[in-house]
């Protein structure tokens, strides 16, 4: 579309525009530019890598809120030569080059922010940071994140996650009025947060959880309960106690089942199962564990 655009741009500087057979010949080439792949069709491929074309299927789940038609996967063909290594890489080639109506989250592409959690293959997991299986004889299927509201497409609600998420207070919280000053932490104290902040909230975990799946109305989630203990286990904050007395709850707390489907799909590594466990002990103890 860009170069369209700068032709434009350059035949109107030099008054080429006023000619008919000129305009006439631009509008063909933009609407031949503009128009969309059928879905399963091999599209035209201009190889950039200097390697053959190699067509592998991917099916995606699609379903429009403008549409009355039922939820669906649409196969697309998508030449994993001429493309990026991972999944995200081969959302963006089908919405660029074949439907421009596919939605989906995506932001850092680095794994960091945990927009384009998604369902791929079977597993949760990062489009971002998954590696195209490059097998032709393997379908491809991508997914939103299972037993959650779908937006559109890959899109999902996290309303209710955020809700859940900000339930917990997930901040400092100081009984005294803050003096300016930093708050003292020792490296030892600092050592305990390891392994828990780096969540991103991605949700991957909570939506693997089939105790999520039957109770995300009450349950808080691997996720949230992950975020939950690395403010009980910060020394810096004063309402600790609170915290603990706060996830003493049949519901939040103890509908884990220890199924550990959280650990086994976290795209950092983390291990949120741990976290509840501990939280379980520090419920118990009346302090953090």
């Amino acid at each position: 579309m860009l170069p369209v655009l700068s032709a434009f741009r350059r035949l109107a500087q030099g008054g080429l525009l006023s000619k008919p057979t000129v305009l006439a010949s631009l509008i063909s080439t933009t609407s031949e530019s503009l128009q969309a792949t059928p879905a399963g069709a091999k599209p035209a491929s201009k190889p950039v890598t200097g390697k053959p074309p190699l067509y592998k299927e991917f099916q995606i789940y699609r379903w429009s809120p403008d549409s009355d038609e039922k939820p669906k996967y649409v196969s697309y063909q998508v030449d994993i030569n001429n493309c990026g290594p991972m999944m995200l890489d081969v959302l963006f080639k089908v919405k660029d080059e074949q439907d421009q109506t596919l939605s989906f989250r995506r932001s850092c592409r680095e794994g960091i922010c945990g927009s384009c959690a998604m369902n791929i293959d079977g597993q949760n997991t990062l489009a971002c940071l998954c590696k195209v299986n490059r097998d032709p004889s393997h379908v491809g299927k991508v997914a939103p994140l299972p037993h959650m509201f779908v937006v559109r497409d890959l899109v999902v609600d996290m309303a209710n996650f955020y809700a859940q998420y900000k339930s917990i207070k997930p901040y400092l919280q100081k009984k005294e009025k803050a003096d300016g000053k930093e708050y003292y932490q020792s490296k030892e104290s600092r050592a305990k947060l390891d392994g828990l902040y780096e969540c991103i909230l991605c949700a991957c975990c909570s939506t693997s959880c089939p105790s999520y799946w039957w109770n995300s109305d009450k349950y808080l989630g691997p996720a949230v309960l992950l975020a939950a203990y690395r403010w009980i286990i910060d020394s810096r904050d004063d309402m600790t106690s609170e915290r603990i007395a706060y996830l003493d709850d049949a519901f939040k707390l103890y509908r884990c089942k220890t199924i550990m489907n959280c650990a086994t799909v976290c795209p950092k590594g983390l291990n949120p199962g741990k976290a509840i466990a501990k939280i379980k002990k520090s419920v118990h103890a009346g302090s953090p564990v």
